[in-house]
C-alpha cells in the first residue's frame, strides 16, 4: 500500500487532465441514475456490469473522479494480493515470496490510466479469479465440479464487464482440454458457468424490450463501426517495450535455469497462452488506450518475478531489480509528461477552454466527438457514443427510425445541441416541430428556445 501511494505521487504532480473515457463513465452513471437503461436509453457499448458499477458510484458520490481513483486503488490492491497468494498456494515457485506482488505493483504504474476504474480493470479482476481456479486444476484432482464451474463463471462475469475479454472463451476451451484435461461433462459444466451471467442479463433486456439493442451495441456494433483511437499503436509499442523485454528475459531465465515440476510446467504453459490471448484484447477493443493492457499484467509479473527468484548472480540480479523498480514507473512518467508538453494528450483528454462555458450546468447533446461540452453538463438524449449513434441518426429517411429520433428530442429537449457534422441541421428539415423549438446560436450550436 505504501509503494502504491509513493509511486502514484508523480502522476498527481503532473496534473493529468480528465480523460474522455472517464467522462463517458460518469455520464453513463448519471444517466442511469435518472432511470434510463443501458443500451435502450444510452447508446454505448460498455459492458452492462461496468455500467452498473458506475451507476452505483454515481448514486453514492455523484460525479467524483476521486471516488473512481479510490475504488480503482482498492481493486488494484486486491489483484496484487490475490495473484501473489495463489502463486504461493499452488507452488508456482519453490519458495514462498512476495516478489510477484512487488513486481505487479510496479507494473501498475507503467501508465497513468491503469490507476483509474476502467471496465478493463474491473473485468480483469474476474479474469484473475478464473486464472486462480485454472491454477488449482494443475495441483488438485479434477473430479471436483466447483472449480470447473467457477472457471467458466468468472470468465463469463469478466465478459459482462468488458466485451474484448471474450477472447478468453477459446482460451478457456483450449486450456481446459489440453492442460487441465477436462472431460466432456466438465467442459459442458464450464460452458454453462460461462454463459450464465450473459444469459441472465439477456433475459433482463428481453424483459424490458431491449434485447436487440443489447446484442447490437454490446456485442456487434463496435466491431462494425469506427472506434476511438486516443493513442496510436506506435505509442503503445514504445510504452510497453521496456516491461515486455523484462517479461521475455524472465521467461528465458525460468526456462534455462530452473527445472520445473510437472505442475509448474502446466502453469507455465497456461501463462504463455494467457498472455497470447490477452494481447488480442488490445486489438479488438473499440477504444485504443493503454488501460486495455491491464489484463496482461499478471502474466508479465509471473515471468518478470523469475528474474529475481532464479537468477543466481547477485550483482546482476540487484542491478536488474533497481533498473526495474525505478525504470518502469519513470518510463510511464516520462511518457505522459511528453504527451502533456506536446499537446498530444488532447486526443485522450477532455477538451478545456472558454468555448465550453456556454453549456455549464445545462443539458447537452453532442453530435460529434468533442466531449468538452459535457465537462460541467449533463447528457440529454441517448446518443452518447457518436460512432454508434451515427447510423441511427442517419436513418431519418426510414419512418420508424425518424419516429425514434423525434421521440428522443421531443421527450428530453436538450438545452444545447452541438452539431459538429451538420447531422442535426439535416434532421430538422424532416422534423419541423423540433425545428420550431431550437434557434441557431452560432455555427454548429443550437439552443432550446
Amino acid at each position: 500500500m505504501f509503494l502504491l501511494l509513493i509511486l502514484r505521487i508523480p502522476y498527481w504532480l503532473l496534473e493529468i487532465p480528465l480523460l474522455q473515457p472517464e467522462l463517458v463513465w460518469m455520464l453513463i452513471g448519471e444517466r442511469m441514475s435518472q432511470g434510463h437503461s443501458m443500451y435502450v436509453g444510452i447508446v454505448d457499448d460498455m459492458g452492462p456490469l461496468s455500467a452498473g458499477v458506475y451507476w452505483l458510484l454515481h448514486l453514492m458520490v455523484g460525479k467524483s473522479l476521486l471516488a473512481y481513483k479510490i475504488a480503482a486503488g482498492g481493486l488494484i490492491l486486491f489483484q496484487i494480493g490475490f495473484v501473489n497468494n495463489f502463486l504461493i498456494q499452488f507452488k508456482a515457485f519453490e519458495d514462498n515470496s512476495y516478489i510477484p506482488a512487488l513486481v505487479m505493483t510496479v507494473f501498475f504504474h507503467l501508465s497513468f490510466d491503469f490507476l483509474t476504474l476502467s471496465p478493463a480493470l474491473m473485468g480483469s479482476t474476474f479474469v484473475i479469479l478464473a486464472l486462480a481456479q485454472l491454477f488449482s486444476q494443475t495441483v488438485r484432482h479434477q473430479d471436483q465440479p466447483e472449480p470447473v464451474f467457477l472457471v467458466g463463471l468468472f470468465f463469463g462475469i469478466a465478459l459482462c464487464f468488458h466485451f474484448p475479454l471474450i477472447v478468453y472463451l477459446p482460451f478457456l476451451i483450449i486450456v481446459g482440454i489440453v492442460i487441465s484435461g477436462f472431460n466432456l461433462s466438465q467442459l459442458i459444466l464450464c460452458m454453462a458457468g460461462y454463459f450464465l451471467p450473459l444469459s441472465l442479463i439477456a433475459v433482463y433486456y428481453f424483459w424490458i424490450d431491449g434485447l436487440t439493442e443489447f446484442l447490437f451495441e454490446f456485442a456487434f456494433a463496435t466491431r462494425l463501426v469506427e472506434g476511438y483511437h486516443y493513442v496510436s499503436y506506435w505509442d503503445l509499442a514504445i510504452l510497453f517495450a521496456f516491461p515486455l523485454s523484462y517479461t521475455l528475459v524472465g521467461f528465458v531465465i525460468g526456462s534455462l535455469l530452473k527445472r520445473l515440476t510437472v505442475n509448474q510446467q502446466k502453469q507455465n504453459q497456461l501463462i504463455i497462452l494467457y498472455m497470447l490471448f490477452s494481447l488480442v484484447t488490445v486489438f479488438i477493443s473499440n477504444r485504443t488506450t493503454p488501460y486495455q493492457w491491464v489484463v496482461i499484467l499478471p502474466g508479465m509479473a509471473y515471468y518478470t518475478s523469475q528474474i529475481f527468484i532464479y537468477l543466481n548472480r547477485k550483482t546482476l540480479r540487484t542491478a536488474l531489480f533497481y533498473i526495474f523498480l525505478f525504470g518502469i514507473p519513470i518510463s510511464g512518467y516520462l511518457w505522459v509528461y511528453q504527451k502533456i508538453n506536446t499537446g498530444e494528450i488532447n486526443s485522450y483528454a477532455v477538451g478545456t477552454g472558454s468555448q465550453y462555458g456556454l453549456t455549464e450546468n445545462a443539458t447537452v447533446l453532442v453530435l460529434g466527438e468533442d466531449m468538452g461540452y459535457y465537462r460541467n453538463a449533463s447528457l440529454a438524449g441517448p446518443y452518447l457514443n457518436y460512432h454508434l449513434s451515427k447510423p441511427a441518426l442517419n436513418d431519418y429517411k426510414n419512418y420508424p427510425g425518424l419516429t425514434k429520433i423525434y421521440a428522443s428530442f421531443k421527450n428530453e429537449k436538450p438545452e444545447y445541441v452541438i452539431d459538429e457534422e451538420g447531422i442535426f441541421a439535416t434532421l430538422l428539415e424532416y422534423l419541423p416541430e423540433i425545428e420550431a423549438d431550437y434557434a441557431l446560436e452560432k455555427e454548429g450550436v443550437y439552443k432550446l428556445k
